[in-house]
């Protein structure tokens, strides 16, 4: 998939991927394409047990004339992509970095990414899209470096209950490892944190808290 593709697939990511219990994220263009594909990052809240659904993510935002507003790109931190997109009115920023290594092949998979996304109100919203969909129930086990960490999945995508514990790991990670339950198989994804903690650092900074 070429760079203009993964950044349109994020943001679509963004606005699609997401459970239900979750605002909306982002859309897909072209080399905003690229940008697009995190932008499915959630805007849920740690699921109970048994975990809650989470909320799809947004559309992306369309313009007086009808068009979509596509996501603008922050910048690239080595191994992560940095962008944000408008989302009623309010800028959403999100980063993401896509599987360097997923084994074993799965015929028809589509792009495995890990999103993190900042909104105003909701913070540090970690989503892994799978590319396919997950055994129902499934439980998708996130390892970084020696920390492991389960995150509960919907239908192709997987959420952190505790994104902001998630953030800290990713940022004094060199490598997450993701073990999937898919359907047709266990896949196991490799993902390079490298450029994590400056990603994260321009995201924080271009969206703050309020």
């Amino acid at each position: 998939m070429t760079w203009l593709r993964l950044l349109a697939t994020a943001a679509r990511r963004i606005s699609c991927a997401m459970p239900i219990h979750f605002p909306r994220l982002l859309a897909a263009c072209a080399v905003p394409m690229l940008l697009a594909l995190p932008a499915a990052a959630q805007t849920h809240k740690p699921a109970p047990t048994p975990a809650a659904k989470p909320a799809a993510p947004a559309a992306p935002a369309a313009t007086p004339n009808g068009t979509q507003a596509g996501p603008k790109s922050i910048g690239k931190f080595d191994d992560w992509t940095a962008a944000t997109h408008q989302e009623s009115g309010a800028t959403v920023c999100y980063a993401f970095t896509r599987a360097q290594n997923s084994a074993p092949a799965v015929a028809g998979r589509g792009a495995v990414i890990v999103t993190i996304t900042q909104r105003p109100t909701l913070r540090d919203a970690v989503a892994i899209e799978a590319g396919a969909p997950y055994v129902a129930n499934a439980v998708a086990t996130v390892q970084v470096d020696q920390t492991t960490i389960e995150f509960y999945t919907d239908k192709r995508n997987a959420f952190a209950r505790d994104g902001k514990a998630v953030a800290t790991a990713f940022a004094k990670g060199s490598k997450l490892v993701v073990k999937s339950p898919l359907q047709k198989t266990i896949a196991t994804d490799t993902f390079s944190l490298k450029g994590f903690g400056k990603a994260y650092e321009a995201i924080v900074k271009a969206c703050p808290a309020k």
